[in-house]
């Protein structure tokens, strides 16, 4: 047997995927953690005005696509992908690929927001969600766009048939992934609610990359379970990410996956193939990042606070950009974002305290300029994130996008 086909020879049992979770005595400090993210998470959705929840999830699908993208060395500025969800692509071909893949990064994780409340713990931890995610997310794209070193398309939802190694880990055998998948399943729907399921989902995270269950896309398609598990928990609400966080300490979010695809190191590092001590690292590193998510995305939305940055935002729009929006907006818009979802034009025009005619016309700036949403050229009025306004309404929460907009 040459060298080669012994390094592919190592994993084609699941047993050498153990272990799945830390051992009971080391997950003292883990569940602690857990339990914070919890409380925490449930803080902020009570923070959370419904006025504000639509457009913000929008926003934060945009961010989280350019932080997958950033994640996996496909860099597209945040204002291509704003571009590209007003049709426009760049002229470079691969500028262009990679705002589709943008686009669709959040077309799926749109998706697997639908599945959220109605899924049980059987139906996101399944091989199926799994392939659902992938064929989601690259049957979105043509095949020239999800071309493979080789030259051939991927092939979205399928699983790969060759075999393949990621730096010095050897992913188990083609032939074997249904039973590392159904393995991987089983276990982790089996994991009870609350803390326990935060681990879970940590830690379901490296082993499903570990697996490696498609020729390309694993590490997009292990960030949008994750996704999908932590809004399944009612953690995120739509409101926070992981994956600003792994892509700000991309450094540290490789190394601890590599480290926790190591083999045990002696019958001090747990009862299992790999390494118990790199699990429990891995582990404590996504609840580090999750916290730290909650508690910035806590701070931004305090809703004396948005008033002044919505007053700020107004001022500029009307002294600088000269767009047409008027600061006696503000009252009307402040209301939408802390109480309402929506409001009748008529509502809205009357809180402005502006004539018919000038509040048509501010209403028609307004929207104009994204600072409001509607879904029809008569529906009601919800309170609008655009990205040129993100440096105003929620400063820091994606600098990248924080650039000179007129």
């Amino acid at each position: 047997m040459s060298d080669k086909s012994q390094k592919f020879a190592q994993y084609d049992h699941p047993v050498q995927m153990e272990p799945l979770l830390p051992a009971e005595q080391k997950l003292g400090p883990l569940l602690e953690k857990a339990h914070d993210l919890i409380r925490a998470s449930d803080q902020l959705a009570g923070r959370c005005q419904a006025g504000a929840l639509e457009g913000l999830r929008g926003l934060l699908r945009a961010m989280n696509s350019y932080y997958t993208n950033r994640i996996e060395g496909q860099h597209t500025l945040p204002v291509e992908i704003e571009q590209a969800l007003r049709n426009e692509y760049a002229a470079d071909a691969d500028r262009a690929r990679k705002q589709r893949l943008a686009l669709s990064h959040m077309a799926s994780e749109q998706a697997l927001e639908r599945h959220w409340f109605a899924s049980t713990p059987q139906d996101v931890w399944s091989a199926t969600a799994v392939q659902s995610i992938h064929q989601d997310l690259f049957a979105r794209l043509a095949p020239a766009d999800r071309l493979l070193p080789d030259g051939q398309p991927l092939e979205p939802g399928a699983l790969r048939t060759r075999e393949v190694s990621v730096g010095r880990h050897a992913a188990p055998l083609a032939s074997a992934l249904p039973q590392f998948l159904n393995r991987w399943a089983s276990f982790y729907a089996q994991v009870r609610r609350g803390e326990m399921q935060v681990l879970a989902i940590a830690a379901s995270h490296h082993r499903l990359a570990w697996i490696h269950p498609f020729a390309d896309g694993n590490g997009r398609v292990a960030r949008l379970h994750t996704h999908l598990a932590l809004g399944h928990m009612g953690l995120t609400n739509g409101l926070w990410s992981p994956l600003r966080a792994f892509a700000r300490s991309t450094g540290d979010y490789y190394a601890l996956l590599d480290s926790a695809d190591h083999a045990r190191a002696g019958d001090l590092d747990g009862r299992g193939n790999l390494s118990e001590k790199a699990l429990c690292d891995w582990v404590d590193y996504v609840l580090t990042q999750c916290l730290d998510q909650v508690h910035f995305m806590s701070g931004l939305l305090n809703l004396g606070a948005m008033r002044d940055r919505i007053a700020a935002c107004l001022g500029y729009e009307e002294n600088v950009v000269r767009s047409g929006v008027r600061t006696e907006a503000l009252a009307a818009l402040h209301y939408l974002f802390a109480t309402q979802g929506t409001l009748d034009r008529a509502d809205f025009k009357a809180m402005l305290g502006l004539g018919d005619r000038l509040a048509t016309a501010q209403v028609s700036a307004l929207l104009k300029r994204g600072l409001l949403a509607t879904d029809s050229p008569y529906g009601k009025l919800r309170f609008g994130v655009p990205q040129h306004a993100l440096r105003f309404y929620f400063p820091g929460l994606w600098p990248e996008a924080e650039g000179n907009y007129s």
